[in-house]
């Protein structure tokens, strides 16, 4: 008999300021004991660029009135705004035995397998993690370990504005071009495209089934 699959939590949360909310994941990493469940937090931001650790500061050409936070993830320069799925993932990988690599391709998968639903092709490359629509990006990953537990996570872009990207080198590569779900023929609102995606990853990752709640 198979063990059962763990608990996840979803919660859906909105548009929500970066600050408060990455606070809040650093917060719940270093006070979640061995039982706490695994949740994913779904997100939207309004604009704000994000350096990652080893970010350097060249890649941020012009950022004008976005704020720009310096954080704790891995990776460089990205972006977040209305318009775009961000969904942290905020799991016990020691409890789930799980590397940060498969983490990384499971979260890639599940982008893969949501498109592949819309007769989309996306592939995942293994120098730049993210997933691409021909050579255009569509979603950035960016994670943080700490105690044995995963924060920060994946955004994926639905129907946003795509002019911030034109300020900064995204993800740390010159000229790398970005696209978004309706420039693919996919007119999903942010609350379709929000728990899609976040069921998709859930079953990528072996959690089945998912528990939900909205804030």
């Amino acid at each position: 008999m198979n063990a059962p699959a763990p608990e996840l939590l979803i919660h859906y949360m909105g548009r929500r300021p970066y600050l408060p909310v990455w606070q809040a994941m650093r917060d719940f990493t270093d006070v979640r004991t061995p039982d706490t469940p695994d949740e994913f937090w779904v997100v939207e931001h309004p604009p704000v660029f994000t350096l990652g650790q080893a970010a350097r500061r060249e890649h941020l050409l012009a950022p004008g009135e976005i704020p720009v936070v310096q954080i704790d993830r891995g990776g460089q320069v990205t972006y977040h705004g209305p318009g775009q799925v961000v969904i942290y993932t905020l799991l016990d990988l020691r409890r789930r035995r799980l590397g940060v690599r498969a983490l990384v391709e499971a979260l890639e998968q599940g982008v893969i397998a949501l498109l592949e639903e819309y007769d989309i092709a996306a592939h995942a490359r293994r120098d730049a993690p993210g997933v691409y629509v021909g050579k255009r990006k569509i979603a950035a990953l960016g994670l943080r370990v700490r105690r044995g537990c995963s924060y920060h996570g994946l955004a994926f872009n639905v129907d946003m504005d795509l002019a911030p990207y034109q300020r900064i080198n995204p993800c740390g590569y010159e000229g790398l071009e970005v696209t978004r779900l309706v420039d693919l023929g996919v007119p999903l609102a942010w609350h379709e495209a929000a728990p899609a995606l976040a069921g998709k990853l859930a079953e990528t990752l072996g959690y089945t089934p998912a528990l939900t709640d909205t804030e």
